[in-house]
């Protein structure tokens, strides 16, 4: 068997170049397949009511945040090790199958069995990985030592939660959680000396926020199709804008490299784009229902919507700093002045403008013009990375 390891901390610097460029594999694509479904039947969740209630998007939180932690557990997995052999494509379809036990879940969470089921079985093949690299001496398979107590405590309280009562689960099923997310922040000085890879992890968890794009765009469509009028139709085209201007932004991000100084063991970073996503993922919703009030001709938006939006794309532009300060490792006083003028921005029109039809155009407005105003500023950054990390 031949594993490929990337940043082997016993040889510090010694990466290829063509570790340096390494790119999704074909496993993994197939992967996030099984995430998709995941990720479009959690909004489901929140229903076509546009007065939304805080239980409801605090349990699609929780709920985006088990899939993205299951999703994301895979990602770093495989920055490290790559087998690409018999026995992790066997392991990698068995998550594949939980995943999707999970997405059929989700709607009758926490009635249904099948959802912890689901993540057990995602997490069972994480853990069954690991462990094989913990058996097999080479490379950094220390790093089992920080993931392998941490998660094995939060997959044991998963499957006690199968034996408590339907109302309680969600109480263990967040209290496992908690530990599993604990677990590589508290490890982070350790885990740091094995670094992950600076092309392949931002590239991973790139692909799960386009999906999440991806899911808005959903949400529009889905609109359009319950009102086909030309009003619905022109609305969309312009709600278009919002998606498109936050994918604009976050490419001309990414597009600038990351450097293994700043990325490290990769835990600020994927925990950003987790607040991220989700926010992504609330917006797409707000913006579907935006639209569906536009073909039922409501005169005034609802307020609880108005603070979706508002929060969303708040919680959006704050991780987008964030995201800079990891990955550049400064962040100018310019920069934060763009960020809270953008979040004034936003929150003022999505808070004032009456109508559905305006609250789209508004905010779809301002956030072009934050695209135009943080891609000049990005344009004009000098990032000094690592050339094979670039």
């Amino acid at each position: 068997m031949t594993e490929r390891r990337f940043g082997d901390p016993r040889q510090p610097g010694d990466r290829t170049r063509a570790a340096a460029d390494r790119h999704s594999s074909w496993l993994e694509l197939f992967f996030d397949l099984a995430f998709v479904f995941a990720v479009t039947t959690i909004s489901t969740r929140l229903g076509d009511d546009a007065a939304l209630s805080w239980a409801k998007g605090l349990t699609v939180l929780g709920l985006f945040t088990v899939i993205w932690w299951a999703w994301i557990g895979q990602a770093f997995f495989d920055t490290r090790f790559d087998y690409d052999d018999v026995p992790q494509r066997l392991s990698v379809l068995a998550a594949m199958v939980g995943a999707g036990a999970m997405a059929v879940g989700i709607s009758e969470v926490p009635r249904t069995a099948l959802f912890p089921i689901g993540y057990l079985i995602v997490r069972t093949a994480l853990l069954g990985l690991y462990l094989r690299v913990a058996a097999s001496h080479i490379g950094f398979g220390w790093v089992t030592h920080v993931y392998l107590p941490g998660f094995g405590i939060g997959w044991l309280v998963w499957l006690g939660s199968l034996l408590a009562p339907a109302d309680t689960r969600p109480g263990l099923w967040a209290f496992g959680l908690v530990i599993e997310l604990l677990t590589p922040w508290v490890g982070r000085y350790l885990l740091k000396r094995a670094p992950v890879n600076t092309s392949h992890l931002p590239e991973r968890i790139g692909l799960f926020t386009i999906i999440l794009l991806g899911a808005t765009l959903t949400e529009l469509l889905d609109a359009v199709s319950d009102a086909p009028y030309a009003r619905v139709f022109a609305s969309a085209v312009v709600a278009f804008c919002v998606p498109a201007s936050l994918w604009w932004i976050y490419s001309g991000f990414v597009s600038k490299g990351v450097s293994q100084q700043q990325l490290k063991g990769g835990q600020s970073y994927a925990y950003l784009h987790g607040c991220l996503g989700a926010a992504l993922l609330l917006l797409g919703w707000g913006l579907g229902q935006s639209l569906r009030l536009v073909g039922e001709e409501v005169d005034r938006t609802p307020m609880a919507l108005r603070v979706v939006l508002t929060l969303t794309v708040a919680t959006w532009m704050i991780c987008g700093i964030g995201l800079q300060r990891v990955t550049f490792g400064t962040l100018s006083a310019t920069r934060m002045c763009i960020a809270a003028g953008g979040i004034a921005l936003t929150t003022v029109v999505t808070l004032t403008m009456p109508t559905p039809v305006l609250t789209i155009a508004a905010l779809a407005v301002s956030l072009v013009a934050y695209a135009a105003v943080v891609n000049r500023h990005l344009a004009r950054t000098n990032v000094q990375t690592d050339p094979l990390d670039a």
